[in-house]
Parts: structure tokens; C-alpha cells; sequence
């Protein structure tokens, strides 16, 4: 008999002030590991961030561990935000300590994120998109570029902000251009627009809202075409495919071709790691690089990640400079030779590299 396992995804957070972030992460790790979890959490002095896999049996043991938690229990919408999977979607299982769970250059406590609710739910923001007048609201999707890219809700547009200073910077023009309009924002896994709300508010942007549940809850109660393209997910999956073939769009184009393309890569030079969305098909062909920019300089550094479609194992190669040095000279010219072959033909859209200059995560 076949025994067909049975994953949970499971993201959930919760702004909490804690006292000893450090402490908690050790005592986090261990039981996470105990259970044999996988996934990545984020603990500070601000709270929890949690993205994980688990069967059925570490998801129940989970759930009674921040049931039992004084810090951690009752996160909202625990089970709404969840959905199944085939597989563990992560290699490994990490905690780790971080000032801010969302890492946004500001910080703010319970009580500050708890002052600014103003969340509008799901069942209204359907009813805003089928039925409402978009000169009335707007709405901002708070997210980094390749995520937009990839896939956003109908109408929305997106912040252009990758950090608070940037949001900062754009309050003054938000003020001119929404203040007599509904501003609903909405992120992946809320902590943002907690978190924005927060500023806009205090900059008396009153009529601003977080959508109740961000994206996971919507596309899992409603399978209506509201959400154009794919969802940018933070596990081994990347681009999630988003309802069904009646209702699913394919919205943005391949970084190489201009084609239209849900899928999402990382370019091969290390120092960018851009994520691209691009054709399997292409982004083989262009050796996995973003750019004429990234190519070049991983000719001269050898600072490639592995692919399966490349027999060259650069990071095997860069440890044999390690342990003996005189060899350097050869192996780097082994490696420019390999890779100069492989890209001799092949064009880029683009001189340089395509790596948004703070990534959100």
C-alpha cells in the first residue's frame, strides 16, 4: 500500500513585545528541530515571523507548542493562511534572531501597530474591485518589484518603496494624489502594511486600510480573476500558480524575450542573485544570467551558483584555489574558458544587472 504524506504550509505572525528575543530563538530552534520542521522563522524584540512546512503530525505538535506559548499563541488566522503542499518546501529548518521581523528600518510596538488597525475585509474588497468606482480608491500593493511583476491584485499599483525611507519620501505625493480616496494596501504576509499603516497614519492619511488576511486569505476563499498572474511565494515553489484555468492570467513578461511567462528565476552571479522572470526555455539559453553585466563578471570572479544544465561545479572549483593556490591561475582561466563557450552567442536585453537595489523579505 502507498502512503500519500500530507503537508501544511503554514505563515503566520504576530507583533508581540518580547523581552528576550535571543532566548526565545534557541528555545524556538530546538523544538522546531525536535519535531523535524522545516522552514524559516524570524523572532525580535517585535514579534514572530514564521513560514514553515510540516505533516500533519508536527503541524499538531506546533500548534499546541504556541498554544502553550505566554508570547506566541493565537496568531490570527493560523488556519485561513495555511494551505497544503506536496512536499516540504524548505532544505533546512532555521530561527534565527532579527531586530525587526520584516525587515523595514522601523521599528514599532504592539501598541503603535494596534493603534493603526483600520483592516477592510475580503468580502468588501471583492465588492470594491467588481463593483466600486477606481477613482475612489486606490489600491497599493506594498510588495518588491519582481513580486508585482509577477502577479498583483486587478487595479492595484505598486508602492515603488523598498524600505521606510523611501516610504517616507513618498508620503507628501501620496497625500496630493489620494487624500480624498480609499487607500487599501496589501503585502504577502501583512507585515508590511502593519507596519506602513502605521506611518501613513501618523502622517493623517486617515483613510488608509490593510487588507484583512493579505493575498493567501482572498485566493483561498474566492477563485474570481482578482488576482492577475502568479503569487510570489518565500519557500522552494517561488512562483505559485493562483486558481484555476478559467480564472488564472498570465500578466508580465520574460526579462530575455518580452514573452509572457509565470516563471521566476535567481541570476547565476552570486553578488546579484536578482530574481528574474523568464522562460525555463531562455533563462537556460542565456546560462541563467540577467544581464550582459552579471556575465561578464562572473567570467573575470567565477562567482557562479550551480544549475542542473551546467556540468561546472564553480564553488567545488573556487575551494580547490583555497587549498592550494598555486593552481588559481589555472582553474580560473578553466572556468572563463567554460564560460566564454557557453555564452559566446547569446544576447542580453539588458547591460545591467537587473537587481532591485533592496530586496524585501
Amino acid at each position: 500500500m502507498i502512503y500519500n504524506e500530507k503537508f501544511t504550509l503554514l505563515t503566520f505572525y504576530k507583533f508581540v513585545d518580547v523581552a528576550n528575543p535571543k532566548d526565545e530563538v534557541e528555545k524556538h530552534l530546538r523544538f522546531c528541530k525536535d519535531i523535524w520542521m522545516k522552514g524559516r522563522i524570524y523572532i525580535g524584540s517585535e514579534g514572530i515571523s514564521s513560514t514553515v512546512t510540516c505533516n500533519e503530525g508536527q503541524l499538531q505538535a506546533y500548534k499546541m507548542y504556541l498554544d502553550s506559548h505566554e508570547l506566541f499563541n493565537n496568531p490570527e488566522d493560523f488556519d485561513i493562511k495555511s494551505c497544503k503542499v506536496d512536499s516540504h518546501k524548505f532544505p533546512r529548518m532555521a530561527v534565527k534572531h532579527r531586530e525587526e521581523i520584516v525587515a523595514l528600518w522601523k521599528k514599532y510596538s504592539k501598541e503603535e501597530i494596534e493603534e493603526a488597525w483600520n483592516r477592510m475585509e475580503i468580502d468588501e474588497f471583492k465588492d470594491l474591485i467588481d463593483n466600486g468606482n477606481p477613482d475612489d480608491y486606490i489600491i497599493l500593493d506594498m510588495r518588491n518589484n519582481h513580486e508585482y511583476k509577477l502577479g498583483h491584485f486587478k487595479n492595484a499599483i505598486p508602492a515603488n518603496t523598498m524600505n521606510f525611507r523611501e516610504l517616507e519620501n513618498e508620503i507628501e505625493d501620496y497625500k496630493k494624489q489620494f487624500w480624498d480616496k480609499k487607500v487599501i494596501s496589501y503585502c504577502t504576509g501583512w507585515i508590511r502594511c502593519e507596519k506602513s499603516t502605521v506611518m501613513l497614519q501618523k502622517a493623517w492619511l486617515k483613510n488608509t486600510y490593510q487588507l484583512d488576511g493579505w493575498v493567501v486569505k482572498y485566493i483561498n476563499t474566492y477563485n474570481d480573476g482578482n488576482w492577475e498572474g502568479n503569487l510570489y511565494v518565500f519557500d522552494d515553489r517561488v512562483s505559485d500558480f493562483v486558481w484555476d484555468n478559467d480564472t488564472h492570467t498570465t500578466i508580465w513578461e520574460c526579462n530575455y524575450t518580452g514573452k509572457k511567462t509565470d516563471n521566476c528565476e535567481n541570476c547565476r552571479y552570486s553578488h546579484c542573485n536578482a530574481r528574474l522572470i523568464a522562460d525555463k526555455k531562455e533563462y537556460k539559453n542565456h546560462f541563467g544570467f540577467c544581464s550582459r553585466e552579471c556575465a561578464d563578471k562572473a567570467i573575470a570572479s567565477g562567482h557562479v551558483k550551480h544549475v542542473d544544465f551546467d556540468s561546472m561545479h564553480y564553488k567545488n572549483e573556487r575551494a580547490r584555489i583555497k587549498v592550494k593556490p598555486e593552481l588559481e591561475e589555472s582553474i580560473m582561466n578553466k572556468i572563463k574558458t567554460h564560460l566564454e563557450e557557453k555564452l559566446e552567442w547569446v544576447e542580453f536585453n539588458h547591460k545591467l544587472s537587473q537587481k532591485e537595489d533592496v530586496i524585501i523579505d
